[in-house]
């Protein structure tokens, strides 16, 4: 028997389930109409398949027709909702996998203005700042329907054959009515603790009505919602014991912190640059308290540390969910004694953040998670092997590499740097975003395992190309920063990538000029305002840093405004004049005719990058494709066979940001659907 603590067997209740690792409720945002159709369904498959002891799905399911989701959910109200999750349920029990949905009613989370715009309900008139929606606070024929409702989602899951259900109570509906700051109302359901309770044991009470005792009930919930005037930890674990003893439920699945704020919600779900598992001793500290099965997931990016949280009797079951994202197939690695070969998380969060602007959660380094209808997260060998050349060791160069040496083909990378990692090597310079370069270094890994060559220091023009005499030569070059955006002035400006790297040292009045308000703009800003330079962010938006997005702005503003940095929204910039003094700025508005003048000693622009074509184009004579990809062929997964230059030698193709500017993501989505048909 293998001793591994993630792979012993757990009995819950009545089910019994194969290791220690399962993922968490969390919604990717794959459902058609509000229902887990054939991605939804293969994406936990994949999981399911790679052995995970269990799937939860859903973050979360909605109850009832005036809880909206805010981006794309499963509708737990609609009646059609049990025929997809039987699918699902049954495909996941035929590989091993117990599955679980998450309900809830969103409470004040969400905005009237979505689904059937019906009023947004609490138990106080007090907005969350999230969704900015004004509640309409609870009376008692809302509270009866969506005790209703509750039982009615709960019945429903129970047909569809799922091992059971998890509430959901951290910043949704149930515990509004827990925190005294989200809950005003008097009577049996506010006031004390046990009033404030009420609402979730009159749910749990209809729902054991509906499912009978032996149907699995648990509960997601924050034992401490770090907040003040909110509920605190003493109140948490009085919640805790009071669930156990309640006896309706069956599991306790621990969070702490609160979602009100994109800061809150970062805490509680915490992203690269913040500590591992930071409330992994909380969620054991209940256990100890109640000695009830405990699960508990938040930044357990690794299998040492869910290792360690179940080995020390931390939790029963660990969630590794955006693990899971990023690889799959953790657990059949682990069983395999493959844990090296573990595509790791990075924390970047792009999967979390995509979905908060509502569209759907891809992993910024596995371009199949979301798309396992037609990406594969296995690489089937190619019936003919040929000879591949690729040119930039950048992250979508690495992935070409790495997918071509998995279909079995020669492949032989160029670089004309020292070493790996083109634009990832640069963001890994901050120490908040170091854990980046496990994109690179994973890659790397991969492809020495498969064979692949590498020439570092190595230029690439066309004669060198040529004598490889390849079959295949993709172009993964990059980008250069794009500067020369000003009506006069743009030789006294540098480039966001010039901070970063050191190659220009920060001045003391210093405007940062981001009009693609990516990374690169704010990483910048954050190394001019720790020199102690007087810094100002700009941007012609009506906000910056969009590209960014909500939680990943978080430890930026933490980190600028503690340093005093201005931000201003709505001014571009026009030109800049050398003067002794140092640089006249020149600013206009889109919005009027208005300018005004600044000064400064030093300006930076963050505006994206240019292609380093010149070799694609010089080698486009020689490409039996000419260098065009068959886009019709390139989305539906088939392979690319334009032959429209008869003297060609070669398929030619080039990918990322020797495309278009763009990101991570794209380069290596861009890599896999290209090459995995080679």
């Amino acid at each position: 028997m293998n001793n591994d603590p993630l792979l012993q067997p757990y009995r819950l209740k009545h089910l019994t389930l194969r290791n220690r690792i399962i993922t968490t409720s969390h919604e990717p945002a794959y459902p058609e109409d509000g229902m887990p159709k054939k991605l939804y369904r293969a994406y936990h498959v994949e999981r399911a398949k790679a052995g995970v002891a269990m799937t939860m799905t859903a973050g979360s399911a909605a109850i009832s027709r005036d809880s909206p989701p805010v981006f794309n959910n499963i509708l737990a109200y609609k009646d059609e909702v049990v025929g997809w999750m039987k699918d699902l349920t049954d495909e996941c029990h035929e590989h091993g996998a117990a599955v679980m949905i998450q309900l809830t009613h969103l409470g004040r989370r969400t905005r009237w203005d979505k689904g059937d715009w019906l009023p947004v309900v609490s138990p106080s008139h007090n907005q969350e700042p999230a969704h900015r929606a004004f509640p309409k606070r609870l009376e008692e024929w809302d509270i009866e329907r969506i005790i209703t409702d509750y039982a009615d989602a709960a019945e429903r899951m129970k047909a569809a054959g799922l091992d059971g259900i998890e509430l959901q109570a951290y910043g949704h509906l149930m515990d509004q009515f827990w925190s005294p700051l989200t809950n005003t109302l008097e009577g049996p359901y506010g006031g004390s603790l046990q009033h404030r309770l009420r609402f979730t044991f009159d749910v749990l009470t209809a729902i054991r009505k509906r499912v009978g005792p032996e149907f699995i009930v648990g509960i997601r919930y924050t034992g401490d919602e770090v907040l003040p005037g909110g509920l605190q930890k003493e109140e948490g674990l009085q919640i805790s014991q009071l669930l156990k003893d309640s006896g309706m439920i069956d599991f306790l699945n621990v969070i702490r912190g609160n979602i009100a704020t994109d800061a809150g919600l970062t805490d509680i779900i915490p992203i690269q640059g913040m500590r591992n598992a930071p409330h992994l001793d909380f969620a054991g500290e209940i256990r100890a308290l109640t000695g009830f099965p405990t699960f508990h997931a938040a930044k357990i990016p690794d299998v040492a540390t869910a290792r360690h949280a179940i080995a020390s009797g931390l939790v029963d079951m660990v969630g590794m969910t955006r693990a899971h994202m990023t690889d799959p197939h953790i657990v059949r690695k682990i069983i395999e004694g493959r844990e090296d070969e573990i595509r790791p998380c990075v924390g970047a969060n792009y999967c979390l953040d995509r979905i908060y602007n509502a569209g759907a959660a891809y992993c910024i380094h596995n371009a199949a998670t979301g798309r396992e209808t037609t990406m594969p997260h296995e690489i089937p060998k190619a019936t003919t092997r040929r000879k591949v050349l690729i040119v930039g060791a950048g992250p979508g160069g690495l992935e070409a590499a790495r997918v071509a040496g998995e279909r079995g083909h020669e492949v032989l990378v160029l670089e004309v740097a020292d070493k790996p990692g083109g634009q990832i090597r640069l963001t890994a310079q901050s120490e908040r975003r170091k854990e980046m370069i496990s994109i690179i270094d994973w890659r790397m890994a991969q492809c020495d395992r498969l064979g692949v060559q590498f020439r570092f220091n190595t230029w690439a023009d066309s004669s060198v190309i040529l004598d490889e005499n390849p079959d295949v030569v993709i172009i993964a070059t990059g980008g250069l920063p794009h500067t020369e955006v000003l009506e006069r002035g743009n030789q006294w400006v540098v480039s966001s990538w010039d901070i970063i790297s050191g190659d220009v040292k920060p001045g003391r009045n210093v405007l940062v000029y981001d009009d693609a308000g990516d990374h690169a703009g704010l990483q910048a800003a954050e190394i001019i305002a720790r020199s102690g330079a007087k810094t100002e962010i700009m941007t012609p938006d009506r906000a910056f840093a969009p590209e960014v997005m909500g939680m990943n702005l978080v430890p930026y503003m933490r980190s600028l405004q503690q340093l005093d940095t201005t931000f201003t929204v709505t001014w571009r910039l026009k030109a800049v004049e050398q003067q002794d003094d140092g640089l006249l700025a020149t600013l206009g508005t889109d919005y009027s005719s208005l300018e005004k003048t600044r000064q400064f000693d030093q300006v930076v622009v963050n505006h994206g990058t240019r292609p380093l074509d010149d070799l694609y184009f010089e080698l486009k004579p020689w490409a039996l494709n000419e260098g065009a990809v068959q886009y019709m062929n390139l989305i539906a997964g088939n392979p690319q066979n334009l032959a429209s230059n008869p003297e060609g030698r070669f398929q030619l193709f080039r990918i990322g940001d020797a495309v278009a500017s763009r990101n991570t993501h794209a380069a290596i989505y861009d890599a896999l659907r290209l090459v995995k048909d080679l």
